[in-house]
């Protein structure tokens, strides 16, 4: 569908000309009708299909219609789990609201900037609040921000946000907001401990789904067997052999991000690495060094899987497998975007074997295992040994555990 086709104002038609935008992707063509209705909504799609989109260009419709005079007041919030897709989201909205007769200001909020800066940028007045749900309730603590005209609360990637890590921040925030409002939730994934949570947003949301498969399909998924010491240098004859362009390498950890980066540029290869601990300066001057080619390789941890609006990456690489099936999806979901081609490889030995069994039984796939010559995974797999029955009291409880994941994702903010 063209998105002439669309009920959407005639300055939002000039800015998606203006930016190159005529044809909806399917999920923008299910949900903008939908949220212009004013339903809410849970929406599953694939990154890369187009979910930002799909609401800030119907929620700028509806805004710009109850746009009053004088100073703004914050309409609407918005809630990601990372300070990257914060400021996608954000830079997003201005773009779109560039030709409407009346001024809408974004105002983002994230770690790593100065919160006095922020709260002073929404005090002088702030239509659309984008925000990492940290930040959000550490500005929310000053108890100098009026929440009571919030119209639109909106989750982008909601299976992140609705978490164990998550769910008490997102109880604050309810207390805070009218509770007569649109809520849109847009998400990967909705596992069950997803579904469960939802219900303390919204008991009446619509589930808008989009098949994965649409998106998956058109990645050449490869699976290379290979010793974990030989994973660099497997990796970098494939860049050379096969001519990768752009490609973003997932790792395990931040410290092996910037060990392999350091490695690769010694062998001359324009690699950098991209983290939770970097300074939202170095962050931001890594992505655009990405977007403009002058990096050919990206190390990034999982931060980097969800929402980063880099467009043509060519391969992207489990160097690390993920911890869960759905993840695997997230991550090569960053090639192949908007209906683009793309390639995902991923490098297993003995002992990730069957976890990327699970990876494929619960992905719907079988994938061939490849060996390159002089990267043999060499050895026998070990001999599963039964382990000692657990003690109990010994190991950590589900607080401490859920603690833990909290401590993990705010890093990100």
């Amino acid at each position: 569908m063209s998105f002439q086709d669309m009920k959407l104002s005639q300055p939002l038609q000039t800015a998606l000309l203006n930016n190159s935008y005529t044809e909806a992707t399917p999920i923008q063509e299910k949900v903008i009708p939908m949220v212009l209705q004013g339903r809410d909504l849970m929406v599953q799609g694939q990154t890369g299909s187009g979910k930002s989109a799909s609401f800030v260009l119907p929620m700028l419709e509806l805004l710009s219609q109850r746009k009053g005079e004088g100073k703004a007041k914050i309409k609407a919030l918005v809630l990601t789990p990372t300070r990257e897709l914060t400021l996608q989201v954000a830079e997003t909205f201005t773009l779109f609201s560039k030709n409407l007769p009346v001024k809408m200001k974004t105002v983002s909020l994230i770690g790593g900037e100065g919160i006095g800066d922020q709260l002073y940028d929404i005090q002088q007045g702030c239509d659309i609040l984008v925000a990492t749900s940290g930040r959000f309730l550490d500005v929310l603590s000053k108890k100098q921000m009026n929440l009571s005209r919030i119209e639109f609360l909106v989750l982008d990637e909601a299976d992140k946000m609705l978490n164990l890590g998550f769910s008490e921040a997102i109880d604050a925030i309810l207390e805070v907001i009218p509770s007569q409002r649109q809520n849109l939730m847009f998400s990967a994934t909705y596992p069950e401990k997803v579904l469960e949570l939802t219900s303390k947003i919204t008991s009446s949301a619509l589930k808008v789904e989009v098949e994965e498969e649409l998106t998956v399909k058109s990645i050449e998924q490869r699976v290379f067997e290979v010793d974990r010491d030989k994973r660099g240098p497997l990796l970098r004859h494939l860049l050379k052999s096969e001519n990768y362009g752009q490609t973003l390498v997932f790792m395990a950890s931040r410290r092996a991000t910037d060990n392999i980066a350091m490695k690769f540029k010694k062998y001359g290869i324009a690699a950098q690495s991209f983290h939770g601990e970097l300074t939202q300066e170095e962050r931001n001057e890594t992505l655009q060094e990405f977007k403009d080619k002058k990096v050919q390789v990206l190390f990034a941890t999982d931060i980097a899987a969800r929402g980063l609006d880099i467009k043509a990456i060519d391969c992207v690489v489990n160097f690390d497998l993920p911890r869960s099936p759905s993840d695997y999806i997230h991550r090569i979901g960053r090639t192949a975007r908007a209906g683009a081609s793309g390639r995902a490889i991923s490098f297993i030995d003995f002992e990730s074997m069957a976890h990327f069994k699970l990876i494929e039984k619960r992905s719907g796939m079988r994938l061939k295992r490849e060996k390159v010559e002089g990267f043999e995974l060499q050895g026998q797999a070990p001999q599963k040994v039964k382990g000692p029955a657990p003690v109990k009291g010994k190991g950590k409880s589900k607080k401490d555990r859920a603690r833990e994941r909290a401590n993990e994702a705010k890093k990100s903010q």
